[in-house]
């Protein structure tokens, strides 16, 4: 091979690792898309969410249970929703701060259920239910707790 054909295969070469490079190399045009972010509202610490271990009965919506005055349990007690049940869950909410003693917590429940309540029994059929409330006994709201959960029982 002659110089000048070495001259011209190195060029040819050199051309085609350049343009393999530029190609590799070359920012995209339309960058993938980033997954969107989840939606969520930011909850107010120290309030319960399902990650944590919670050390009173709290229930997310839509959580079946048991409760003592109706059932042979001690505490509020999760069940599967397609077994017999006592109440559901319709909502959470929490407590402000600054209450001072049980009855004060239990009206506060009462008042946080209300609408929740209002809105669920607008919408159930099957029986007579009625709003209740699960109690957070006053030593885990003076560590700060917060998260009650708001249920509708059938009538005993």
């Amino acid at each position: 091979m002659s110089g000048r054909q070495k001259t011209v295969l190195t060029a040819v070469v050199a051309v085609v690792l350049a343009a393999v490079a530029a190609v590799l190399l070359w920012p995209d045009p339309h960058p993938p898309v980033a997954a969107p972010q989840p939606a969520h509202s930011p909850s107010p610490a120290p309030s319960p969410s399902p990650s944590k271990e919670i050390p009173y009965p709290y229930f997310t919506p839509g959580t079946c249970f048991q409760v003592p005055r109706l059932s042979n349990v001690q505490q509020p007690t999760a069940v599967p929703c397609d077994q017999p049940h006592d109440a559901e869950s319709i909502a959470n909410a929490d407590l402000p701060d600054g209450l001072a003693d049980l009855p004060a917590i239990f009206r506060s429940m009462t008042e946080l259920c209300k609408e929740p309540t209002r809105q669920a029994l607008a919408r159930t059929t099957g029986g007579p239910r009625h709003g209740t409330s699960v109690g957070l006994p006053v030593e885990f709201y003076q560590q700060g707790m917060r998260g009650i959960t708001c249920a509708l029982t059938f009538k005993a």
